[in-house]
């Protein structure tokens, strides 16, 4: 199955852009990305019209390359620096700090085919998250920022929340997030998320990827490889499933070509935003994907 996007999707994107600082393999770099950065992207090498609405401080490199890639941004330049992290990754683990925090994306009322809502840390409020589900039929949230909290050493940790899901089409967790969202991290942890009036639940652990559909959770395992820099892979698969839902309207081939577009970043072994994935890198995996995925009743 090869998909054809030949529609272009107007996809508004809620997180601010970071500069993330990587150490990884005992070597350091220093990448600008964020949820932002790899959503957009990754949606307009789909071919949408990708609004991005976030804030960023004089010190962030990227502004003028995602205006050269088409992509218009809401918000921009404030008077505080970037948001940073660092970022240690040993194999498959990760261990974050915050170093600094931008200012809070404010609402502006807009209309779209899309929305991706994926904070970093505490930039989007309730009140904003809550405006913006009136803007589209179809939000996909990454609740990442919403759960996370520093300590005394601003090593981020996740935290419990009682966030409202209502009005939202799609969500991606991991067992920890899922924990946080459902203080439960098994198939009863998806189904309670379900409850919430969610359509598709997407639930990744490593390599193992599962989408909660009604009552039938399909899964996918992405191939055992030797991992690099993992940062923006999640990211890079939700932007694929928004735009490919989007266009398609076909759950499973949806969850196989944002299989495929993580694998693609996987396969890159890129550091930073060059993992991005152009379309034709996902389709092979998709096919791969699509062919060989599992499901079960719940």
């Amino acid at each position: 199955m090869i998909i054809d996007f030949c529609w272009i999707m107007k996809i508004g994107v809620y997180s601010n852009c970071t500069i993330d600082t990587i150490i990884l393999n005992n070597q350091e770099y220093e990448q600008a990305g964020g949820a932002g950065c790899y959503c957009g992207l990754t949606s307009k090498n789909l071919k949408n019209d990708v609004i991005l609405h976030t804030n960023f401080g004089k010190d962030f490199p990227l502004s003028e390359f995602l205006l050269e890639n088409k992509i218009k941004i809401v918000g921009g330049v404030t008077d505080k620096l970037t948001t940073r992290f660092s970022l240690e990754i040993l194999g498959s683990e990760r261990s974050l700090h915050l170093e600094n925090n931008c200012t809070n994306i404010e609402y502006e009322q807009s209309s779209y085919d899309g929305i991706i809502v994926s904070p970093v840390f505490d930039e989007i409020s309730s009140n904003v998250f809550t405006s913006l589900k009136n803007d589209s039929n179809f939000i996909l949230l990454d609740p990442q920022g919403f759960v996370r909290r520093i300590d005394s050493n601003n090593k981020i940790f996740l935290e419990k929340t009682t966030l409202s899901l209502e009005n939202v089409a799609a969500i991606k967790v991991n067992p920890d997030e899922l924990s946080c969202l459902t203080n439960n991290t098994t198939e009863e942890g998806l189904k309670d998320i379900q409850s919430k009036g969610i359509d598709y639940v997407l639930y990744t652990d490593k390599r193992e990827i599962s989408l909660l559909v009604k009552d039938r959770l399909y899964t996918i395992t992405l191939p055992n490889i030797v991992l690099n820099d993992t940062t923006g892979v999640g990211d890079i698969f939700s932007a694929t499933f928004c735009s490919t839902m989007l266009k398609e309207n076909d759950f499973l081939w949806a969850l196989c070509f944002a299989g495929g577009a993580a694998q693609a970043a996987l396969d890159s072994k890129s550091i930073g935003l060059s993992k991005v994935p152009e379309k034709n890198k996902i389709e092979t995996n998709a096919s791969y994907f699509y062919n060989m995925v599992k499901f079960r009743h719940v």
